[in-house]
């Protein structure tokens, strides 16, 4: 799928949201998909997360 066609499926999802439930819809629709993009660049390997777990082991 192109990033044309994602983010107008996201633009649908966030209007059908607040059109239809409110802000609060709208604002668990938003944070919702934010996580889930994160998640998915992650699996499939375009986001590196590797440096927010590792931990500086030169200090003693």
């Amino acid at each position: 799928m192109s990033s044309t066609r994602l983010g107008l499926l996201t633009g649908l999802a966030l209007g059908l949201a607040i059109a239809l439930g409110g802000f609060g819809a709208f604002a668990a629709v938003a944070l919702l998909g934010a996580i889930g993009f994160l998640a998915g660049r992650c699996l499939d390997g375009k986001l590196d997360l590797s440096r927010l777990s590792t931990r500086d082991r030169s200090r003693p």
